[in-house]
Parts: C-alpha cells; structure tokens; sequence
C-alpha cells in the first residue's frame, strides 16, 4: 500500500508542478498516531511549500485534485493540520490482504530488502576467561536478534565470534588456574596479581587433577596444558550458554590467525607506506590526527605488545576480503570512541570501509533485591547468564535485554522479570498467542475447519477492523526493526498486536455465533496467531500454544 500511494502521489505531482523529479523531496507514508486521522498520511504538501512558494494547504489540495485514487484500495483522502494528506483504505482491501496474510503462513513479514546480501554479524567474542556474564548477555541477544531481522530481509547471514586466546589475559587465566590446582594438591600457592577467583577456575584444576593426578604440580605456571584447559573447558560452557539462549554461531575467527598469516605486519607496512604510520618514543602510531581526532593512536606499544586497535583494523580488512557486502558489529558503550579509529584504518589500506556497520548498546544494570548488583570476571562477584536463566528462564532473559532501545541503559529487574501471569510482558505476548491457539481448537471442534472461501467481509466491527489493520503494520516493524537495528519497534508492534487482540476478545466472541460469523473472526485469530507467532521467532522466543 505504501509503494502504491507514494506512486499515485509521484504522478500527482508531475502534473501541479514543472520542477524535474530530482528536485521533488523523498515522499514518506507513515501510520498517524491517532487512528482517527486515517490509515496513512505523509507531509509532502509541507516539503514542497518552499520549492513551489505556495502554502502547504494549497499543495495539498491541487494533489489531491490530481490523485487517481483506486477506490478498491483507498476509501477517502483528506487534508489535516497545515497540510497533511490523510488517507483511509477500503474495507475490501483489508479483506484481500488477510486473505494474503493468512496465505503467506510462516513466511509473512518476510521482505527482500536485503536479497542477495551476504552479511557478517559478528557478536559476543567475550575472551575465553570466564562464563558469559550478564554483561555479554546484551550484545548476544542483541547480535542474533539482528541477524534474524536481516534474515527476514533476505540476507544471506553468517553468526561469528572473535576472539584472542593469547596475551596477558589469557597468561593470568592460565597461571591462576595452576595456582587452584596446587591447592587442591594441599601445596601452597597464590593467585597471580589480577588473577581470576571464581569458583570456576578451581572446578578447571579439579579436571586436570582427575585427569593427571598430581603429574603436572612440577610444571611452571605459564605452561600451555593449563592455559589450555581452561581455555575448551570455558569455550565448551559458552556454546552450552549460547545455546540455551537459542544462539548457534556459524563461525569462530581466533584473532592469533591474523598474526600467524601476516596480516597485522600487513596493516603496518601499509599504514607507513601511505604514511599515516610511524615510530615515536618507542612506540608505532597511527596518525588518526589526519581524520580529526586531536592526538594520534598508539598502535604497538613501547612493549611492542599491539593495542587490540591493529589486529581490529586487520580483522575487519579481511572480513572485507572475504567478500560480505555488510560487516556487522555489535558493540558496547565503551567502543563508542574507538570504533571509528577502526574504520579509518581499513579506509586506509584502501578498502570499502562503508560495509562496516557498528551497533553501539548501553551497558546493563542487574537490579537484584532492589540495589544494583555490580560484576567483575575476575572477582568473581558477577551474575552469569546461566544463573540468570536459572532466575527468570531463556525467554523472558532475551526479552528483557530486548525491550529497550540498544542506546539506553537497560536496568534488568530480577523481580520484575520473575512475575507471574500477563504483568510480565513477554508472557503478556506468549499467552495472546497461547489463548489464541486455545480459541482456535474450540472453534475447530464446535464448527470444523477453516474453509478457503471464509467470507472475511463480515468483519466489520471496530475491534476487528483495528485487529486486521494492527496485523497490517508487522511487515514494516520488521523492515523498520532491521534497517534501525532495533528489535524494541518489532516488541512494539506486537504489544500493540496483542493489545487489539485482547480487546477483541472482549468485544467480539466466536463460539456460539452463527457459523459463517464464526469462521470469518477464527480466520483472523489465525492470521494473529501466525503474525505473534513469526514475530516471536524473529526475538528468538518460544510461542507456546498452551500456559
């Protein structure tokens, strides 16, 4: 429909003015807020008032002279306000897309926006030191999230953690793991400076003490075997955790494979040889004073340790390489000032740095008891995601870090998460779909099943027309949802969904109504079902047809 209007509208304005379409503003159709204003409006009269010289109002009343409206899809057409024009669609066309709706199953809301894009969602990539905490569980909800909603677009998606299992991270997870394992062997030994405390770390030494005994109580802190093991012991936990929160990556990129195959000298030699690199105070910097920023960055250390800002340059140059059309990053608050000096790297070894996108989230507060509870990795004082489902469940654990905005912070109430029945909101939605579904059955058994020639046109109430127009909006929520990166529009539209439904559950009812009645308002409910139900698929959530 929106195609359709801003069509009618194009040709409209051909024929009220002689300026060359490239001078015309974009056309854009939104729902207006109140539903008393129609179906669809846009505010192009009042984008033309300065290029024609002529009042909004006056526009607006010569286009609408001009539209050939089709009056099997658009009913009326009306001037609001200073110059909207407000439209207001047939009720034959409502029944013909519900027909549609209801023929495109578990494939409505699908688009092709994105058909024939190969694109690289890269998300997580927590270092293997620890179990993902709360603090990851943000950015993994949110990645897949995304790359359902692309998928939905018709990209071609691959799911990848990066990570480094090397540096002094790793060395002080190594070391602290030997230390537990010593104790547990009743030898004296201390945790390294900045060591890991969590009892994690000693359920590692007690694996390698069933495993090797005693064995390896000679062996030196730093060697690999302890390393090692707490690396796949960790690895193996996070794909447990990823898993349960309905995550499978496709792809897991060691950042050590960019040093091995060259690549980080690569970057450096040909930062220097544009001359945007170079040796000062024992150190090796990138002149990111050229692209503005007011000191230069350092990107290997007077250590000659690299600052993560070089193999991140390496990285997305061959994520480039690799040939995706859009490399997508989830990131925290904490990358909001560093990113860019990323992406100036890769313009500079004269790659297309436009296929990189960033996703930049707030950081999450885990409300517990009413006070803010605070994580550290390696204190061990954090809430992991596990526990966190253990707490509230996956479900619930992905909406909750869904419902916001990515660019708010997001206070996670264990209380609230935790409460029972229709105040949570996303059982506000599993239990639409659930009743739903139970609707559905009765319906099934008192009238039989649904007939391809339901006569939809008796859906006349104002509690189903608003119903079928709410269904309407879910392919643009999701559209909208992908473009923006933003799953919340997509929650939205299905709390709105959900809303109307409930409403019609009060006003309309099916069972015991005359049968051609009946079947028309379960048709609906179907659609609805479907609609919650693909919805809920995209946010990586159960739709249960019992509660």
């Amino acid at each position: 429909m929106n195609s359709y209007l801003v069509s009618i509208l194009q040709d409209a304005l051909g024929k009220i003015s002689d300026l060359p379409k490239s001078e015309f503003p974009e056309i854009q159709i939104e729902k207006p807020r109140d539903p008393s204003h129609g179906d669809a409006a846009t505010n192009i009269a009042m984008l033309l008032a300065r290029p024609l010289k002529m009042p909004p109002r006056k526009i607006a009343e010569s286009l609408i002279a001009k539209l050939k409206t089709d009056p099997e899809k658009v009913s009326s057409v009306e001037i609001a306000g200073p110059g909207f024009i407000n439209f207001r669609f047939a009720d034959n066309w409502l029944y013909q897309q519900l027909k549609a709706v209801l023929d495109a199953g578990e494939n409505y809301g699908k688009g092709d926006a994105q058909q024939g894009k190969k694109v690289l969602v890269e998300f997580v990539s927590a270092n293997p030191t620890g179990p993902l905490t709360v603090g990851h569980g943000r950015n993994a909800v949110l990645g897949d999230t995304v790359a359902r909603l692309l998928e939905w677009s018709g990209a071609e998606i691959e799911r990848e953690y990066y990570f480094n299992n090397a540096g002094r991270q790793m060395r002080v997870l190594g070391m602290s793991v030997h230390a537990r394992y010593l104790q547990l062997l009743g030898k004296e030994a201390e945790l390294p400076e900045g060591g890991y405390e969590g009892e994690y770390i000693t359920d590692i030494a007690r694996t390698l003490q069933d495993e090797h005994g005693d064995s390896l109580s000679e062996k030196p802190a730093e060697d690999d075997i302890f390393k090692k093991a707490a690396e796949q012991a960790i690895f193996a936990e996070i794909r447990k955790t990823l898993e349960r929160m309905n995550i499978s990556m496709d792809s897991f990129f060691n950042e050590n494979e960019l040093y091995e195959s060259g690549a980080i000298e690569d970057v450096v030699q040909k930062l220097r040889d544009a001359d945007l690199a170079y040796d000062a105070e024992g150190a090796t910097w990138f002149k990111t004073t050229t692209f503005g920023k007011e000191k230069d960055t350092v990107l290997i250390k007077s250590t000659g340790e690299p600052t993560y800002r070089l193999p991140d340059i390496a990285y997305h140059a061959n994520k480039i390489e690799r040939g995706y059309d859009l490399c997508l990053d989830i990131f925290g608050a904490d990358h909001i000032a560093t990113y860019p000096d990323v992406i100036n790297g890769v313009k500079s070894l004269g790659l297309d740095a436009s296929k990189i996108d960033v996703v930049v989230y707030q950081f999450v507060t885990i409300v517990k008891d009413g006070k803010p509870f605070k994580m550290s990795t390696r204190k061990a004082n954090f809430v992991t995601l596990d526990e966190l489902m253990d707490e509230v469940g996956s479900d619930v654990t992905r909406f909750f870090f869904l419902m916001r905005s990515p660019d708010s912070h997001l206070e996670f109430d264990i209380a609230e998460a935790k409460e029972a029945g229709e105040k949570n909101p996303v059982f506000y939605l599993q239990y639409a779909h659930a009743r739903i579904c139970s609707i559905l059955r009765k319906a099934a058994e008192e009238y039989g099943e649904l007939e391809d020639d339901t006569n939809l046109s008796l859906l006349n109430h104002d509690a189903e027309i608003r119903l079928i127009k709410n269904v309407f909006d879910f392919p643009g929520a999701v559209s909208q949802s992908a473009v923006h990166r933003e799953p919340h529009r997509l929650i939205t539209a299905l709390n709105e969904i959900a809303a109307s439904f409930h409403k019609f559950y009060h006003d309309c009812s099916i069972l015991g109504e005359e049968r051609d009645l009946a079947m028309a308002r379960t048709s609906l409910l179907k659609a609805v079902a479907q609609t919650l139900a693909n919805g809920l698929g995209i946010l990586g959530i159960d739709a249960p047809e019992r509660m």
